[in-house]
């Protein structure tokens, strides 16, 4: 008597799906590194200029100048850092929507892939965080460099590293919600209403811990998750020679924030796809 042979199981419909959005995933990041890699020179002036102009007039003139302490420079430069790590990351997110919405229509090519649009919608942030991340990354060498009086401990640096990699994906949830839900029309007046206030109430001049003679404004400040990046990356690298908000209530805020951003984010990106 003979048995049939038993054939051998089929991948389950799970694990095709998440092995196809990967694939996908990886394509469409792919292309986006792609096309940034051909405006490298583009990329590095809309990146460095500004955080390398703020670095050098407060933190090398000033201080030359006699009008800011020396041990300044150590509160400002982890600040900087933070900023070009978000403002390039909420950047690199929400302008390509725009345009892409409104324009160039190409996200319509990207949402016939294969896959769900949420996976398209993360893919982009994932993407702008990576940009943001690489922003505030590059501003490192160029500080030093500037800078007088910067010591970092060496075992600071990869949790100061996590702490940017949160801070990229806040903002680029934040750009997402803002690429999304702004009528292109709008785009600049909302752009100017709210890069401004989140560069200046984000603790990147100053410790949050040193208002609290400005208690509405030091309010105003923990309500902007720049802040708890700022205040995080000053914790672990000052090694509490500055006060600052405890590293577990900045990690908290910054996951919080994040994943309320890009949750809020990727449902602006579907509503925009299916109208």
């Amino acid at each position: 008597m003979t048995t049939a042979a038993v054939p051998p199981q089929a991948p389950s419909r799970e694990r095709t799906e998440l092995a196809t959005a990967v694939r996908v995933f990886g394509a469409l990041l792919s292309r986006d590194f792609y096309v940034t890699a051909k405006d490298i020179p583009g990329f590095l002036v809309k990146t460095l200029l500004q955080p390398f102009l703020m670095l050098f007039i407060f933190g090398k003139v000033l201080t030359d100048l006699g009008f800011v302490q020396p041990g300044f420079v150590q509160v400002l430069f982890p600040g900087v850092i933070a900023l070009n790590t978000f403002l390039g990351a909420l950047q690199a997110t929400a302008m390509p929507m725009v345009m892409d919405f409104s324009f160039t229509k190409e996200i319509e090519d990207r949402l016939l892939a294969p896959v769900s649009m949420s996976v398209v919608a993360l893919e982009k942030i994932v993407f702008g965080a990576l940009r943001g991340l690489l922003a505030g990354v590059a501003m490192i060498p160029i500080g030093f460099v500037i800078l007088d009086g910067v010591s970092w401990p060496v075992s600071g640096l990869l949790p100061a590293f996590l702490v940017l990699i949160l801070c990229s994906l806040a903002a680029a949830g934040v750009g997402m919600v803002m690429g999304t839900f702004v009528p292109p029309a709008r785009i600049d007046t909302v752009f100017s209403a709210v890069m401004i206030p989140l560069m200046f109430t984000g603790a990147t001049q100053f410790p949050w811990q040193g208002l609290d003679n400005l208690p509405w404004f030091q309010v105003v400040c923990a309500l902007n998750p720049l802040t708890y990046a700022s205040e995080g990356i000053r914790d672990i690298l000052l090694g509490g020679t500055v006060p600052t908000i405890p590293l577990w209530v900045d990690l908290t805020a910054l996951i919080g924030m994040g994943t309320v951003a890009i949750v809020v984010g990727t449902i602006g990106f579907r509503r925009r796809a299916v109208s």
